[in-house]
């Protein structure tokens, strides 16, 4: 007898947590694929194995959050079907029905699945500038990972550079665990932090920690400075140092710091490669600069029976990230004929922290003017090894006003990463040249696998019951 198929969720943050939660209240067992080595995703992340640290030393603030989230999941376990360590590289519908394609201990599984929530969450948006291939050139959710997984830091002495919340964040993180913070380095002009000033009025707890982490570290002598663009990473081998220049009184200074670790981004960019497999159709959002799955006010998509939730159906946090994932199983359970009774509240929990959202972008604004001082030499797909030159020259050669044309004839975004970490530079570039929006010159479409999986891996594959 062939068992019927469950729900099955991808993620076990915050979002796909607070989904398989709901789910099993209403009486239902999901698969709940995960892959790292513990539940809690990016912003809660847990150690592989318990090192003695206190959730107040790891999570600071969020502490309590953190340890409602993880007791909420070990209470989940006997309830639910949890697979840690799995990839999922793959989303296809094959003749027997709707299955994933899995990758666990180096072997290849297909899940079949009756319903779908992708809790994908998001990773790091970074752009490039000369030296950013540099060792020791880090992302800023890289650096928070090592601190929180690994309970180590990326160097002894560090620089922290880019726009958004996180930047303070983690360098005070870094700092509170004894590392040389040398500088916070905002590429935001100082001006657009007046938009602060309103979101206190709304979100006074978020506005009132930022405060805290930066003057704390002030009051340890780290530098901060605002309207920074960096001009090269000083040294070969390794980071020695950072050369940068930023908008003062008098026009532009240019100053030099030295570390031995530099950590960067700008926000973060939402993972909707699983949804583009699944056939979900996408639309152009303007504050994120980035396209996402079209989904209603609950979670649902485009295709029936695939829903999303978390930051990667749009970056708004780990709190709206809870109500979404909610919000996606209470419109999975509405759509099998199971009456959600609270989905408004949930909804409008959400607009809430949506707002709040908005008004952080503007005051965190992302560079749009980055590539107008990027030398042509500059990596821009550091996969393939493309250079900045050698995306214009493409462009030129072609007259190439789309992202997957430029893609075709300069292999940008072709290489291990699929474009998951050059697509939004690619993009800001293109649209830069052309001189339109990043909307308008279309998005890199998702191609299997989604992650680098090895080469042979599919000699074996298990098949699980499917309907």
């Amino acid at each position: 007898m062939i068992e019927p198929l469950q729900p099955v969720i991808v993620g076990a943050g915050p979002a796909g947590i607070r989904a398989a939660e709901r789910l099993v209240r209403a009486g239902l067992r999901p698969i709940v694929l995960d892959e790292g080595l513990r539940a809690g995703g990016q912003i809660y992340r847990r150690p592989l194995i318990d090192d003695g640290r206190s959730y107040r030393s790891r999570y600071g603030s969020e502490a309590g959050k953190a340890r409602r989230l993880h007791e909420a999941f070990e209470a989940l376990l006997p309830a639910i079907d949890y697979r840690p360590e799995t990839l999922v590289w793959n989303v296809s519908a094959a003749e027997r029905g709707n299955q994933l394609d899995v990758l666990l201990a180096g072997v290849h599984r297909q899940i079949g699945f009756s319903q779908l929530i992708l809790c994908t969450g998001a990773t790091d948006r970074v752009l490039p500038f000369p030296g950013w291939t540099t060792p020791g050139v880090y992302t800023l959710g890289a650096s928070q990972v090592a601190l929180k997984a690994q309970g180590c830091t990326i160097g002894d002495r560090i620089v922290f550079m880019g726009s958004g919340p996180l930047l303070y964040l983690v360098a005070w993180q870094y700092m509170k665990a004894g590392a040389c913070v040398e500088a916070v380095l905002d590429t935001a002009p100082i001006a657009s932090k007046r938009h602060l000033l309103s979101l206190a009025i709304h979100a006074p707890r978020i506005v009132g920690l930022g405060v805290f982490y930066g003057l704390q570290l002030q009051l340890a002598g780290v530098k901060i400075r605002n309207g920074v663009r960096p001009e090269a990473v000083l040294g070969t081998g390794q980071v020695e140092g950072l050369r940068f220049r930023r908008r003062a009184s008098k026009g532009e200074v240019v100053e030099t710091v030295s570390c031995d670790a530099l950590a960067y981004g700008f926000s973060l960019r939402p993972e909707t490669q699983l949804a583009d497999l699944a056939g979900c159709r996408f639309c152009f959002d303007e504050r994120d600069r980035v396209w996402l799955p079209e989904r209603d006010a609950m979670g649902r998509t485009s295709r029936a029976n695939v829903y999303v939730g978390g930051d990667g159906s749009g970056i708004a946090g780990a709190d709206a990230a809870e109500v979404s994932g909610e919000l996606a199983a209470a419109a999975l359970l509405e759509d099998a004929g199971k009456a959600s009774a609270d989905g408004a509240r949930l909804v409008a929990a959400r607009e809430a922290i949506l707002r709040q959202r908005d008004i952080l972008e503007r005051a965190f604004p992302f560079p749009v003017d980055w590539f107008e001082t990027v030398p042509d030499e500059t990596t821009l797909c550091r996969c393939e090894e493309i250079t900045i030159a050698e995306g214009r020259r493409a462009i030129a050669s072609g007259s190439i006003s789309e992202i997957n044309r430029l893609k075709a004839l300069s292999r940008v975004g072709m290489g291990r990463c699929q474009g998951r970490m050059c697509s939004a530079a690619a993009t800001e570039f293109l649209s830069g040249l052309c001189g339109v929006s990043p909307g308008e010159v279309g998005r890199l479409r998702a191609q299997a696998p989604v992650k680098p999986i090895p080469l042979g891996f599919g000699a074996a594959v298990e098949a699980e019951a499917r309907s």
